[in-house]
């Protein structure tokens, strides 16, 4: 029995380690390919080198972190039947296609105009290859959407049926797809992969300016990811209450954890700045909480009553630690966010964005936020959901394979072996990329590549070059 829960508790590691290495790359290339798609389509209006300039360098770096998103991707594939395969034959029915779904229409899109993307303007022309861009940014959220219907499908099943066998069989494709959580996840992380793209633009663009604020590119990058600070952060807020009203509906037990609530406390609930939950005594401690607070966040009223985790058997209670203290990461950053936000936007107020020094350091600091806010949000949703792998239907328990411990802790070492070695030499590469300046890519026009020899203007007058020496 110990081996058994050991070889569960390692499976999960060895998934939770490889999904947050994963879904930091598919994140960013969703956020940037949609940056590169504005950056070209700005180009193509008012062609104005600048922003040639900066498509050509953030294009290097889309090429890299698209290529670490399918290789940390591909891994997991291969767990879903090493570690999971009584998951995969149970849910099969329902994830297969979905997947398959996302494969087909999604990163063949993606793959199939990458190259055109990265290396075909001179051969297309601007048109196709503008055409070519969008396709890639469509691809890449196309790809979020099949994805987040098959994790929502898991949050919040439905439209199945299920088998004497124990098996999910589809019964309502589109009741599958457009689960009842399907839509607010699926904004909820469009948004954030945004909002990380923009902040680690906004922190290269900020060390930029910090060593020259007169660099045009560094300008205009800063001040287009200042926007998506100012305008977004907000949205993320609103789509983030949305999302937790949807989540106290369907899976009650998660909010009770997330907010610290171990049973109702009339109609004056508090919501929890600190504490830590203590499951054995039931109660969470050292607790700091605001009182009405959590009623109207949670509910919308001002008395509304929320069920605690008492109110549900205790084997169905997530691990409260983790979710508890995620949950407020991801909090705290997003109003840090909204803070550099209304920031920059007084900053350019008063004409001072690119001079601003303080606020210029504040973006660099701020740069990773987003990809910490996205994996402090992705615990708190799938750390939430335990003990179950489908909500309700199916245990995390009932899903593993027939694997033993060590055989699954093996796999698992050499997992932080490579990656370390791997994914921590692309990462090298990547701050390497954003070290440099956007100057030093030059960008010509088209003649002038065909022809590199030097034109004399009319005026020019030999006599005028100084003499040999």
């Amino acid at each position: 029995m110990e081996s058994w829960f050991a070889a569960e508790f390692l499976a999960r590691v060895q998934f939770a380690f490889t999904v947050a290495f994963h879904i930091i790359f598919p994140a960013f290339s969703i956020g940037l390919a949609s940056f590169l798609t504005v950056l070209n389509g700005l180009w193509l209006l008012t062609r104005q080198n600048v922003y040639l300039d900066l498509f050509e360098y953030w294009k290097k770096i889309f090429a890299v972190v698209f290529g670490m998103g399918v290789v940390s991707g591909l891994v997991m594939s291969y767990e879903f039947g090493t570690n999971w395969a009584s998951f995969s034959d149970k849910a099969g029915p329902v994830v297969g296609p979905l997947l398959a779904y996302e494969v087909l229409s999604a990163f063949f899109l993606e793959a199939g105009f990458l190259g055109i993307m990265l290396f075909g303007r001179q051969k297309v022309g601007d048109a196709l290859h503008m055409l070519a861009t969008a396709i890639v940014a469509l691809g890449t959220l196309i790809s979020a959407f099949w994805i987040l219907s098959v994790n929502s499908w898991m949050q919040t099943p439905a439209g199945f049926t299920l088998a004497e066998d124990g098996r999910f069989l589809p019964a309502d494709w589109w009741a599958i797809i457009f689960n009842p959580s399907f839509p607010y996840r699926l904004v909820h992380m469009v948004l954030a992969a945004f909002l990380s793209t923009a902040f680690a633009v906004g922190a290269v663009s900020a060390l930029h300016l910090l060593r020259n604020s007169r660099d045009e590119a560094a300008r205009r990058a800063f001040s287009m990811a200042m926007w998506m600070a100012a305008l977004i952060t907000p949205l993320q807020i609103y789509a983030g209450d949305l999302h937790g009203l949807n989540t106290l509906e369907y899976q009650p037990v998660k909010v009770a954890a997330m907010e610290g609530h171990f049973e109702r406390e009339g109609d004056n609930q508090p919501i929890y700045i600190f504490g830590i939950p203590d499951r054995e005594e039931e109660r969470l401690k050292y607790a700091v909480g605001i009182p009405y607070l959590g009623s109207l966040i949670l509910t919308h009223s001002w008395n509304g009553q929320i069920k605690g985790l008492k109110e549900f058997p205790k084997d169905e209670w997530p691990p409260l630690g983790v979710v508890f203290w995620s949950f407020r990461v991801m909090v705290a950053i997003g109003f840090l966010m909204l803070g550099l936000g209304l920031w920059s936007l007084w900053a350019r107020y008063r004409g001072t964005l690119y001079e601003n020094h303080r606020l210029l350091k504040a973006a660099l600091i701020m740069g990773p936020s987003g990809f910490v806010a996205l994996l402090a949000g992705w615990f708190t949703t799938e750390v939430g959901r335990q003990p179950w792998l489908v909500q309700g239907y199916l245990r995390t328990s009932e899903g593993l394979s027939p694997v033993d411990a060590p055989a699954v802790a093996a796999s698992l070492a050499g997992f932080i072996v490579v990656y370390f070695f791997v994914f921590g030499a692309g990462i090298y590469y990547l701050l390497r990329l954003m070290n440099k300046p956007v100057a030093e890519i030059r960008t010509l026009p088209p003649e002038d590549e065909a022809d590199p020899t030097p034109v004399l203007s009319p005026e020019f007058d030999p006599d005028f070059l100084p003499p040999e020496k």
